[in-house]
C-alpha cells in the first residue's frame, strides 16, 4: 500500500496495491501489520460498517464525543461518493477546515479519518456501497453532528441543493460554530 499524507494532521489517503488480471482483480483491502508498518498506528478496529445510498443521498457530518471518539478507515466498495471530513480538533492548525475527497469502487483510495473529525459523504452514481472500520464503538449517547451546509464552511458537495436526500436527523444539525466541542 501507498500512504499519501494531507494538509490534515494524521489524516491519510491510502492507496492498496491491487492486483488486476484477466479473471477480474484483487486487493487486500486491510492488514493490521501492513496498516501498523505504513502509518505507524497501531490500532484495533472492532466495528465494520456498510451502507446503500443512491444517488444524491448527503450523510453528515458526524461524529462521536470523547471517550467514544472514532477513527475510521473508510472506502467504497461499489459506485463513487465525495468523502468529506472537518476538522474539529481545536488545538489542531487546521482547525474548522475541511477536506474532500471522491472514494469510489473503481479507484479503490481509501481514507484514514483519526478521531477529531466529522466526517460525511454524498453519493455522486446511480447507488454507492460505503464501508468502514471503527476504532471504537458506536455509542448513541455520545453521537453529534455539524450542519452540512453551514455556510460558514463552504462545501461544495458536488450535488445541486434541490437533489440532496437528506435524513431528518442531518437537517436538524448544529451550525459549525454551535457544535459541541471534541475533546
Amino acid at each position: 500500500m501507498r500512504i499519501e499524507k494531507t494538509a490534515f494532521r494524521d489524516l491519510l489517503i491510502i492507496h492498496p496495491r491491487v492486483f488486476p488480471d484477466q479473471r477480474g482483480y484483487f486487493f487486500e483491502s486491510f492488514n493490521e501489520n501492513s496498516f501498523a508498518d505504513a502509518t505507524g498506528l497501531n490500532l484495533r478496529f472492532v466495528q465494520d460498517n456498510e451502507s446503500r445510498s443512491s444517488r444524491g443521498v448527503l450523510r453528515g457530518l458526524h461524529y462521536q464525543i470523547s471517550p467514544y471518539a472514532q477513527s475510521k478507515l473508510v472506502r467504497v466498495v461499489q459506485g463513487e461518493v465525495l468523502d468529506v471530513v472537518l476538522d474539529i480538533r481545536p488545538d489542531s492548525p487546521t482547525y474548522g477546515e475541511h477536506f474532500s475527497i471522491k472514494l469510489s469502487g473503481e479507484n479503490k483510495i481509501q481514507l484514514f479519518v483519526p478521531k477529531g473529525f466529522a466526517h460525511g459523504y454524498a453519493v455522486l452514481s446511480e447507488f454507492a456501497v460505503f464501508s468502514y472500520k471503527c476504532d471504537t464503538f458506536y455509542n448513541k449517547d455520545h453521537e453529534a453532528g455539524i450542519m452540512y451546509n453551514d455556510p460558514s464552511l463552504d462545501i461544495d458537495w458536488m450535488i445541486p441543493e434541490k437533489e440532496q436526500l437528506i435524513s431528518e436527523k442531518d437537517a436538524k444539525q448544529y451550525a459549525f460554530a454551535d457544535h459541541v466541542r471534541f475533546s
